[in-house]
């Protein structure tokens, strides 16, 4: 027994010893093979246009008698390209902050930029020089450090190595794991000093292996006096190592690709230098509000009103004597999102000012906002600022200043909480830019306290259609044609279509139908009343929405809105579906049977939804004399649905297909 225990012990043993001798190839700058350069295709992935052969990351620290500990984020990479749309992988852009009020501006330094190619049977080098690099602004606070490595062509191998250097101890930057390419190899090592304790974040579906230890290090510095000194102390090595990162596919119905890539996140979670006592650096949403609102482009900005006040008389003295909270709230925000313009910029601090900004008619996010809310609260109704991670921003994964960038008002109105943002011309209660539409926000107060504010609509936006068609005997059809939007579908039109001419609207419309012609358009409350629902008519006319073959006619029941393709095709998902807002969708459509023929079938009245009622298809058709009415609902009844529910609705989506594609058939009298 002892003898089989010891074989299994040793076996065990060989196979960790195999693992970490796979494991630890020559992953180095400088050693690019023959093989390598004349590789055509990735060889686990023929459709990659470039693949990254390896990604090494290290960040570690240096002492400074001055600034304390310096860390240093060290990035190496080896990048092949096989097609001509992988040449854009030999740009390279690295932000970096300098924005810092007490400490350094951040530094980045690239070296070892080499550019590999075959000719003449040999390896050629191109090294990167000073004109491939140049630095740009990106705003007040980021700059960015771009590299265009030279010389590159399908089939080269890039390498490149750079280092980000920054005080700033508190988070360090993302490293990014998956790309939109594949990576082969991809590991990380981080030697922290035992004085810090950070968090780790792994986000996206990739196994990575990880592995931690703790192991003796020293560093030497020159003191006040340019002595030479040295410290001992122990370090926490992580390592995070992976191969075989499959590139991330773009998948339909999602809110931000970004949010799903795996990578690697570590915050700040407390200092313990000796001597001193620990500092607790981990952050919640409430210590986040009161740094907030200290900060005073923010909080301070919330205080100053009285440069509102006269407006604010001339909009309450326009209103009925009786005016309610609602229609003051109503009023007021009409009233600032009319008279101010967003300059494109977002940010949840003011840059000139709101005052200032209110004076010159346009500002950036936060400075139309706060003088919403400025001048609601000046009128008696409680309105406060609500922070929020635009979809291109990023999901808030843990309490922090900057994983937010925008910023909008909340209304506290008989206990209901009413959502406004004033920068978009189009935006009503409730109803706000689709981008910001990003899981949840944080509502902030004076008093330092905050809530979750859930930004996901529950409630449906609507388009009801209502259709009469004529069939003729030559199979052409003629109609009227009706719609009504709502919310969010009302939204979408008006940004879409505000300041397009009509001409144009409707040749893309004509198409969009299917080659349909229309006439007699009209259209209701497109920038009048932004309440109200948008109302569009017209007359159009067909003639290739019905097939006549044997003598027979063969319908379309949802004509020009038939659905024939299915979004969802992958076999599996591991990302969440993304619909943005629950919406509904009314089809009902009368047709007048042309004289000589009868009804020989129609639809079968049919419902399908899935388990859990989040989506809904129900199709009802009835005969009444020479007339085939068709009723459909729609319904997606969910903003963002769970990537466990994909199965399920990939099979909604198709049987709602094929339901659809069951025919009116005419036949001769």
């Amino acid at each position: 027994m002892n003898q089989m225990k010891f074989k299994l012990l040793l076996v065990v043993a060989l196979l960790f010893m195999m693992f970490f001798k796979s494991n630890a190839q020559d992953y180095r700058l400088g050693r690019v093979s023959i093989a390598e350069l004349q590789e055509k295709v990735h060889t686990k992935d023929s459709t990659a246009v470039a693949a990254i052969l390896f990604k090494k990351g290290r960040t570690y620290f240096n002492y400074d008698i001055k600034k304390g500990f310096v860390a240093n984020h060290e990035i190496q990479i080896r990048i092949k390209i096989y097609k001509k749309e992988g040449l854009e992988w030999a740009n390279f852009e690295v932000p970096y902050y300098i924005g810092y009020q007490n400490l350094s501006d951040e530094m980045v330094r690239f070296s070892d930029g080499i550019t590999y190619n075959i000719e003449n049977g040999s390896i050629v080098k191109t090294k990167l020089n000073s004109e491939g690099t140049f630095k740009g602004n990106v705003n007040e606070n980021w700059k960015k450090a771009t590299v265009t490595m030279p010389n590159v062509k399908v089939g080269s191998v890039i390498e490149l190595k750079y280092t980000i250097k920054s005080e700033n101890l508190t988070k360090f930057p993302v490293f990014q794991i998956q790309y939109s390419i594949p990576a082969n190899h991809v590991e990380y090592c981080s030697e922290i000093p035992e004085y810090f304790i950070y968090k780790q974040l792994l986000t996206g579906y990739v196994n990575v292996k990880s592995d931690m230890k703790l192991e003796q290090a020293s560093q030497t510095y020159d003191n006040e006096y340019r002595q030479t000194n040295s410290i001992i102390y122990q370090q926490i090595k992580s390592t995070f190592v992976v191969d075989d990162v499959p590139s991330l596919v773009r998948e339909s119905y999602v809110d931000n690709m970004d949010n799903y890539k795996s990578s690697l996140q570590y915050e700040l979670e407390t200092t313990r230098y000796p001597n001193e006592p620990v500092k607790d650096y981990s952050q919640t949403w409430d210590g986040v509000a009161r740094i907030i609102y200290d900060e005073k482009s923010f909080g301070k900005e919330l205080l100053e009103r009285l440069y509102l006040l006269e407006d604010l008389r001339a909009i309450i003295n326009n209103q009925d004597k009786g005016i309610s909270d609602l229609d003051k709230m109503n009023a007021v925000f009409k009233f600032i999102q009319s008279k101010m313009n967003w300059n494109g910029e977002y940010g949840y601090y003011t840059d000139k000012g709101a005052k200032q900004a209110y004076l010159d008619q346009t500002g950036n996010v936060a400075e139309i906002n706060f003088n919403l809310i400025n001048m609601l609260n000046l009128a008696g109704i409680s309105a406060n600022p609500v922070l929020v991670s635009t979809r291109e921003h990023g999901i808030p994964v843990f309490p922090g200043r900057t994983v937010f960038n925008y910023v909008i008002a909340a209304v506290e109105i008989n206990g209901e909480k009413i959502l406004l943002d004033a920068t978009n011309k189009f935006t009503t209660s409730n109803i706000l830019p689709l981008n910001t539409l990003n899981w949840n926000g944080r509502l902030i107060r004076q008093d330092g306290t905050s809530e979750e504010i859930n930004l996901v609509p529950n409630k449906p936006s609507k388009q009801n259609y209502n259709l009469n068609v004529a069939v003729a005997k030559d199979g052409n059809i003629s109609g009227k044609y009706l719609v009504q939007k709502t919310d969010y579908e009302a939204l979408i039109f008006r940004e879409r279509e505000a300041n397009m001419k009509n001409e144009n609207y409707l040749e893309k419309k004509e198409n969009e139908f299917n080659g349909i012609e229309i006439s007699d358009y009209t259209i209701e409350n497109k920038n009048t009343d932004l309440s109200k629902a948008i109302v569009e008519k017209f007359t159009f006319t067909s003639n290739n929405h019905c097939e006549i073959i044997g003598g027979k006619m063969f319908i379309n029941p949802l004509l020009f809105f038939t659905t024939n393709k299915n979004p969802f095709v992958q076999e599996k998902r591991k990302m969440p579906i993304y619909f943005g807002y629950p919406r509904q969708e009314k089809y009902n459509l009368n047709f007048e049977i042309p004289e000589g023929y009868e009804v020989e079938s129609i639809p079968k009245p049919m419902k399908i939804a899935t388990e859990d009622k989040s989506m809904v298809f129900l199709i009802n058709s009835t005969v009444n004399g020479d007339h085939v009415q068709i009723a459909v609902t729609k319904e997606i009844n969910i903003g963002i649905a769970a990537a466990d529910l994909y199965g399920g609705l990939k099979d909604f989506y198709q049987k709602m297909i094929e339901m659809q594609h069951e025919k009116i058939v005419l036949k001769k009298i």
